[in-house]
């Protein structure tokens, strides 16, 4: 059973070095264990997502180019994640403000390749 996920939960993108953690901002009025509730909806890069240390896909224009400096050999570069659409799916039960909530089996794609997902979603909350 999926569990809904709260400000803090643990993220990780396939193609970074690093987890991060998400960030809701507390305009969620629902919550769960004093942190805000997550929505599909909190997928905004450096507000909601984090970066994740470096980015290994040459997908990622930096990437490729320092790789192509170095000759062919991969260069990884800082993670600036390229997040354009929502988490999905989203709790076909509970909603937040009139938006799906976020559930922990979730994911959204960064632009550059990678596929963010949550590994821990900071509740036992379920979310169907």
């Amino acid at each position: 059973m999926s569990k809904i996920v709260i400000s803090g939960a643990t993220l990780q993108c396939s193609q970074g070095t690093s987890t991060g953690s998400l960030t809701v901002l507390p305009t969620n009025s629902t919550s769960s264990d004093d942190e805000p509730a997550a929505t599909i909806d909190d997928y905004i890069p450096m507000t909601n997502i984090p970066t994740f240390g470096m980015c290994q896909t040459e997908s990622n224009p930096q990437v490729a180019a320092a790789t192509a400096s170095a000759e062919g050999v991969l260069t990884p570069q800082p993670c600036i994640p390229v997040v354009t659409s929502a988490w999905s799916p989203g709790s076909t039960a509970i909603t937040i403000n009139g938006t799906k909530a976020l559930r922990d089996d979730s994911t959204c794609n960064c632009q550059w390749s990678g596929s963010i997902s949550i590994t821990a979603a900071g509740t036992e909350v379920e979310a169907d």
